[in-house]
């Protein structure tokens, strides 16, 4: 570096490199060394480290900033916040240097051209995105600046977070003498972002060098940095460019110049970006990685059918991993249950206490050993971070701001879980498994394995060989959950409420209005978590409280809430009850909810649902008590008017994971027939052709949408020839009474080997 460049101002990306970062940071020394490299960067320039310590060097300003920060306490995070903040206000309230002013507003006008363009302007700090740190977000960036007064104002905001209470703690921890670190600014032009992204040219968590990870969202990238939301998630061959995996996300807002706005509805589960980019943007991190001879962190923008890169950092975080625990370690503890799955996003086990963090504001709260849990982290987090064992987090990705600090502190940590802000309680004990992303109840030792999910259910008798079709047992007692949960079953495919509603005696109304209803509540609680802890980790499909008007009036005050209906089964029931009466589901609802927290396997499926109005609305009401459908949470329908057949497509497009024909629901309705009126009996066929061409339909539609399907009814224990039709058609299980468990499994062997030998 020549004597002359040393002492500029202004420096252009053009003419800096990878051995500028004294004089323009880490940052502007990798923008220059992408520019040189041909790499199609946005033009800028950079406002040196020279210009900073000009400025610093101005009357007093150094001395007012070594006083604040002289026998400062990192570790003490009030004291941290308080140096800052006066800190940021010395240098705010500087002007700056003549000469520097003039040098910044031509170069801006340079840049522009004619009219003012809208430029970022970042942060370069002297002391990061080296090879062995790179804290993640230490000083600020500022999009959508535009005009000479509002890049003066964004560089001066920018030298003064070089103080921030997050950048301070980091220079204390890595041994960095606060005075001596500079802060250089670039300013780059924008790109009008359609799509941004992070790319890791390994795969961050295992360090397998041999893939690249890209991760993609709508709009400006910030929100994907400080995980406001999941991102798309991309892994590709880093020798062929092949598309490995694709995780695809739903968006519902994204950052742009003028705020947060809404993605159209067409494009919230849409791919982000299309392969063709995909493999571009994996491309330019292929040839980055060369040119540099180290796996990068690469920043992106898509725009106009073009690939930009707009930031590239060393990884950090590549050190040897230690073994999980594996199959072959010994079960010692069968108490773990999975409360929350994630992504895993930091490898590593850790267990200790929950503490909840609602904001930076509360960051003395955690203490050394403790796991934090929060909506998504960002720098202000990291002395926090630093005391944790573990992070989980509701948002986020791979490349988030929780997800790479945790990677760089070596801490296990579990982002995207959506619910774990909500799932999991101050102060109760738990393991996170960073490589698994899952989080467990309790403290799971080394030596216990956490594959407990996929452990051989209890003794189920003479079971004989397993079916590929799954056996489902139908249950509505819970004293029974012990001894059922013994047989050759693989789950309960369907759990009915009638019976823990009838128990209880009194209808829910009336346990409202003489302030009762914590009764319905813990008795659904202690019947659901019986049930699901007999069976864990297998299944349990609990149909959600079907009572017709006529049932209910036999409850204790039902008389006063329930008028007559000279026909209850086609009456007011099922999902049109919730939606009516939205608090009673609640009540249901919320003991569901505090079974979840313990035991995962409670599935949920609601029935009579008349029209896909109907779905949406209790979907909505499950989402306002905290109940929404995940890779944990199942969310199933039950098929019993022959509207669900007919618009089986667009409920599945609503969301749900699965559907259980009722039989005899359908076939009564399809039939025209009462199925409790005994003249009508011959005329109840669950084999007429009609009902036949229901029941294959609904399946032949699940399968083509990949998702699960079953039957309750009656039909399948009766009838020997429906079971192998059910097997030919794809159903995935079969749910009958504990009596028929062993018959039925041994049809569906049979109908298996007839299936494989045709």
């Amino acid at each position: 570096m020549s004597k002359d460049k040393s002492q500029k101002l202004i420096l252009w990306f053009s003419e800096t490199d990878r051995h500028d970062l004294p004089l323009v940071g880490g940052k502007s020394a990798n923008l220059g060394e992408l520019t040189k490299m041909g790499a199609p960067v946005p033009d800028g320039f950079t406002v040196t480290a020279a210009a900073y310590f000009d400025m610093l060097g101005r009357g007093s300003l150094k001395k007012k900033v070594q006083k604040e920060l002289a026998g400062l306490d990192s570790e003490d995070s009030d004291a941290l916040e308080q140096a800052s903040a006066k800190i940021k206000a010395h240098i705010v309230a500087s002007k700056i240097p003549p000469q520097i002013e003039t040098e910044v507003r031509e170069a801006y006008r340079k840049l522009s051209g004619v009219g003012d363009v809208l430029v970022a302007v970042r942060s370069s700090a002297t002391a990061e995105d080296l090879p062995e740190a790179s804290f993640a977000g230490q000083q600020e960036t500022y999009l959508n600046i535009k005009g000479e007064e509002g890049v003066l104002k964004a560089v001066r905001s920018a030298w003064a977070s070089l103080f921030t209470a997050r950048a301070i703690f980091y220079r204390e921890t890595n041994g960095f003498e606060h005075i001596t670190v500079g802060l250089a600014v670039p300013v780059q032009r924008m790109v009008a972002a359609e799509v941004s992204g992070v790319m890791f040219t390994l795969e961050p968590v295992t360090n397998d060098q041999e893939k690249i990870l890209i991760e993609a969202v709508y709009g400006l990238g910030d929100g994907l940095v400080q995980g406001m939301f999941t991102p798309d998630r991309y892994v590709l061959e880093k020798s062929t460019l092949k598309i490995l995996d694709k995780h695809i996300a739903k968006q519902p807002f994204q950052i742009a110049a003028g705020g947060k706005l809404p993605v159209s509805k067409a494009f919230e589960k849409a791919q982000k970006i299309p392969d063709k980019y995909i493999r571009q943007v994996a491309e330019w991190g292929r040839k980055i990685e060369e040119h540099y001879d180290f796996p990068q962190d690469i920043e992106w923008v898509f725009s106009r059918k073009k690939v930009y890169i707009v930031q590239t950092r060393p990884v950090t975080t590549i050190k040897d991993i230690a073994p999980e625990m594996g199959e072959d370690q010994a079960l010692t503890d069968k108490k773990g249950v999975i409360l929350l799955t994630g992504i895993g996003a930091a490898p590593g086990r850790a267990s200790g206490p929950v503490k909840i963090l609602s904001s930076s504001k509360e960051l003395d709260r955690i203490k050394k050993g403790d796991i934090l849990v929060t909506k998504m982290t960002n720098p202000d987090f990291v002395p926090a971070m630093k005391r944790a064992v573990a992070i989980v987090t509701d948002q986020g990705g791979m490349t988030s701001h929780a997800a790479i600090v945790s990677r760089e502190l070596g801490i296990p940590c579990i982002v995207g879980t959506e619910e774990a802000t909500s799932m999991l309680t101050e102060g109760e004990i738990i393991t996170v498994v960073g490589k698994e992303g899952k989080v467990y109840t309790g403290e799971i030792s080394p030596k216990e394995t956490l594959e407990i999910e996929k452990e051989t259910p209890r003794a189920v008798g003479s079971a004989g060989p397993k079916t590929a079709t799954k056996i489902y047992v139908n249950l509505g007692q819970t004293d029974l959950a012990e001894e059922v949960a013994a047989m050759a079953v693989d789950g309960v495919g369907l759990l009915r409420a009638e019976f823990m509603f009838a128990e209880i005696g009194s209808h829910p109304r009336h346990l409202i209005k003489t302030g009762k209803k914590e009764q319905l509540t813990d008795r659904l609680y202690e019947g659901l978590l019986q049930m699901t802890k007999a069976f864990a980790p297998r299944p349990v499909i609990y149909r959600t409280n079907d009572f017709k008007t006529s049932e209910y009036r036999n409850l204790k005050g039902g008389a006063k809430f329930e008028g007559e209906e000279a026909n209850p089964m086609l009456g007011f029931r099922g999902a049109s009850r919730y939606i009516a009466d939205p608090e009673v589901f609640k009540i249901e609802l919320e003991a569901i909810k505090k079974v979840r927290r313990y035991r995962k396997n409670l599935w949920v499926m609601i029935p009579f649902v008349r029209t896909p109005e109907e779905l949406i609305a209790v979907k909505k009401i499950m989402s306002e008590v905290g109940l929404h459908r995940n890779s944990s949470l199942k969310l199933w329908l039950m098929v019993e008017i022959p509207a669900n057949v007919i618009l089986l497509e667009k409920f599945i497009g609503i969301g749900i994971d699965g559907v259980s024909i009722g039989s005899n629901d359908l076939t009564q309705l399809t039939l025209g027939v009462d199925r409790d009126n005994a003249k009508l009996n011959d005329s109840f066929d669950e084999q007429n052709d009609a009902v036949t061409w229901m029941i294959r339909e609904t399946i032949q539609k699940a399968a083509a949408h990949g998702i699960s399907s079953s039957i309750c009814g009656q039909a399948p224990s009766q009838y020997p020839q429906m079971v192998k039709n059910l097997v030919e058609w794809g159903i995935t299980s079969i749910s009958v009474s504990p009596d028929a468990i062993e018959k039925t499994r041994d049809a569906v062997r049979e109908a298996e080997r007839e299936v494989v030998s045709s």
